[in-house]
Order: structure tokens, then sequence, then C-alpha cells
């Protein structure tokens, strides 16, 4: 049973279990530990977004590395998807992300990449879970040169521009785009704004000031009303919004309204499918992807496979069957042909790249499905029981089911990032849809709440 690791690596308040410098320090003694399988030295990437506690678990972390004669190669404020990205340029063993995504600045949180740019798959976390918990490796202490040494890497901020970049045509640019970029005073906040002027368009940014306390705070991917705003007062073609670390982008059309994850993984299929390169006419989404979405790929010819949330799971699919492009609701895209993970800005890019070569407003493009009515609503708990052991909320589900008659779907789930439960309903009238979640809703109050 994990104890430290959930669905996007370890998570929770900075400076208090298991965000504390000692956790953050055995996380680095164990990583370092498992990625010692030749002679000669060893090297570990460590990135971050703004978040104030950042210092402090980038502090432990490093001295967790390198007291098992690991060296640390430093990065900075940057994307978790640069993270991933540098590691594999760097030639490094590993890279930690310190980051807490979409959260709110007092959480914090560490995820780690293999050397392929990969996330670390469930039994690597397991067994870092265990050496930590048995001591095992309290015995190894390198002495004298042995003991690792940090670096920081001064162009790395450059060489994930570059690679951005390498994800369009080479003769591609934006020149004639009036854009709104929101960066969540989070991870993008220096390297997003520079990726798109470079490539040509008129950029205008909010959320790019970070102060380690306002990553996140009314801005980014979950609040994207300033963005819309934005938009709208100064006459934009596109607003792109990523989270805290980057991995995720959501869209604002010309006239205002937020684009849904579900619109612009559609557009990305349809546009992958007219060039052939949508591999096996099939997209991976998750459990929460709209009966819509469903229904449009369906009728263009295109699969719709369904996994557990969380970007890792729809990579893990990806990756096992070959598939090209997956995502979810809330952002997250991967396109395997050009990253191993999500990346928030390339997203922004492919979806100004769509905008340009339609030379049609992303309002008209983004009219690819119609979503089915669908409420997702949040409910805060002081624990996590299995849901299948809770009699009266198995019962709620059924009786809602049935007042659903089979045209809707319902899914009750725990949030992994957080202490959540998620209640999604999905049917054919609004009110219905509504009327079902908040009696469910009222059902996980009084059970766990």
């Amino acid at each position: 049973m994990r104890k430290l690791f959930g669905t996007d690596g370890v998570r929770g308040v900075a400076n208090l279990e298991p965000m504390t410098s000692e956790t953050a320090m055995k996380l680095g003694r164990a990583v370092a530990h498992m990625l010692k399988r030749r002679e000669g030295r060893h090297q570990i990437v460590i990135g971050k977004d703004t978040r104030v506690s950042g210092y402090m678990l980038e502090s432990a972390l490093i001295s967790g590395i390198c007291s098992m004669g690991v060296d640390v190669l430093l990065v900075g404020p940057m994307p978790t998807p640069a993270v991933a990205f540098l590691t594999r340029s760097l030639r490094a063993d590993a890279g930690v992300m310190i980051s807490a995504s979409h959260n709110p600045y007092q959480d914090n949180g560490i995820k780690f990449f293999s050397n392929d740019g990969f996330k670390f798959p469930d039994d690597v976390e397991l067994r870092m879970e265990e050496l930590i918990a048995s001591n095992e490796i309290e015995h190894f202490r390198p002495t004298a040169s042995e003991i690792g040494k940090a670096y920081r890497i001064d162009d790395a901020e450059g060489r994930y521009i570059e690679f951005v970049k390498r994800s369009l045509p080479r003769e591609m640019d934006f020149q004639g785009l009036r854009v709104v970029l929101d960066c969540a005073h989070g991870a993008g906040y220096s390297v997003f704004p520079k990726v798109v002027r470079e490539l040509g368009a008129e950029v205008v940014v909010i959320g790019d000031e970070p102060n380690g306390t306002n990553i996140n705070a009314g801005f980014g991917a979950t609040c994207p009303e300033q963005l819309q705003e934005m938009v709208r007062k100064h006459s934009a073609d596109i607003g792109i919004a990523l989270d805290g670390d980057a991995d995720r982008a959501v869209f604002v059309h010309e006239q205002g309204e937020v684009v849904s994850g579900d619109q612009a993984l559609a557009l990305f299929a349809f546009d992958l499918q007219n060039r052939g390169r949508l591999q096996d006419q099939t997209v991976v989404g998750t459990v929460m992807s709209n009966f819509g979405f469903e229904a449009a790929l369906k009728k263009a010819g295109i699969s719709l496979i369904r996994t557990t949330v969380g970007d890792r799971y729809i990579l893990e699919r990806m990756v096992a069957d070959g598939y090209s492009l997956g995502g979810e609701q809330s952002g997250h895209i991967i396109f395997s042909d050009y990253h191993t993970t999500g990346d928030g800005i390339i997203s922004g890019v492919q979806m100004l790249k769509l905008v340009k070569r339609a030379g049609r407003s992303l309002s008209d493009i983004s009219q690819c499905m119609e979503a089915v009515p669908q409420v997702l609503l949040g409910v805060e708990v002081s624990h996590k029981p299995d849901l299948a052991t809770l009699p009266e909320l198995q019962q709620a589900i059924r009786s809602c089911e049935m007042t659903l008659n089979g045209t809707g779907r319902i899914l009750v789930r725990y949030s992994g990032t957080e202490s959540l439960v998620r209640v999604m309903v999905e049917g054919q009238n609004d009110s219905q849809v509504r009327e079902v979640a908040e009696k469910l809703v009222g059902v996980v109050k009084a059970a766990i709440g």
C-alpha cells in the first residue's frame, strides 16, 4: 500500500509530513541509491516551480542526493515538462520536479522522471518507499571526494525553448496573431512568453509576477476569468492559461469563452487524423471524458480508450500500444510524437498552429463536438475509506442511476492529489444532472465529510 506517493508524486502541505525537509532528504537518498547501477559519476536534474517552500525542499533534496555520491544539476524555476526534457537532453540518470501543480502555494510536491523522460512507474516509487521505511540505505555514506556536487545549468531555458519550437514545422510562425498568456505566477512565467514572442506573435502576458505565495491565486488554468477578461479587452485571437507547473493548458477563444479540454483534444485528434498522424485512429482519454467527445470521435471513425484519471495512466496506455495522442478534461494533453509527458507550452503552440493554418477563429473551429450536460463537484474529506465499503453511498448511486434511466453516467472517485471526493454526473438534462450530483454530494458529506 502506498504511503508517500499518490497519482502524481508525493504531495502535501509544505513543512508538514510528507512535505518536510526530512522526508525530502530521504527521497533524495533513495532515488540516488536506486540509480547507482554503474561505475562513475551519476547526475540528477532538479527543477521547481515558484513556491516559497521550493527553496527548502530543493536544499533538502540536494543534500540527500549528494550524500549518496550523486551529482545534482540545478535548472531553477522551470516547467515540469522542461525537467523531463532536460533529464534526457543532459543525459542525466533521473529528474526531480518540485511542484504541487494546480494546488495553492501552501502545498508542494515532488515528482520523479527516469533518464528517458518518463515519470517513474509504480514499482519504482514503491521501492523508494520501502528504502525509506526500512532504513536499508542508512549505512551507505560516501566520504571525501565521493560525495556528490551541485551545479547550476545556465542555459536550461534556452535548451527548452528550442525543444518546444521543434514541435512545429520549420516554416511556421505566428505573425498576425494576438495572444494573451496567463502563466499562473508559476513555473512557465519566464519561458512561455519568450517562446510565443520568438515565434512572432503579439503577446500580452498576465500571471508572470511570482512572489512565492501567489502561484495559481486567481490566475492560471483553474481560474480562467482573468484571461477571459483580457482576451476581450485586447481583442485577442486566443488566450492560453497554464497551471502552476505548466504541464497543462486551458484555451479561451476570441469571444472570451473557455474552450473545454475535450474540445481542444478533439481539435488535435481531427488535425492529426487529417495529416495521417493519428496512430491507429485512436485517442486515449479518461473516465471523465465527456460522452459528447466520444460521440464526435466515433462519427469521425476515431476510437476512444478510457483510463483512470491521471496523465500518467494515459501515458502508460499510449506507450503500451503506440498511440500518438491522449489527454484529459483538465488540459493535460500528451503528444507522444513530441514529448514523453503532458506539456502545456507545447499544447499552446500546437493550438496556435491550428488557428494559424485554419485561417478561422478558434470559436469557429472548436465547434467540432457537442458536449452533453456534465456536472463535476468536489467534496473535502478528512479520510479516504474504500468507497465500495460505504453502503449508503452505493445505494444512492444505484438510485440515481435509475433516475437517469440509462441516459447518463455517474462517477464517484477520490482525487489522486487532494483530500477530495469528485462527483461527476452526465445526462441529457441540465437541471436533472445538477440535482443528481448535489444529492450524491450530500450523501458523501454525511458518510465521510
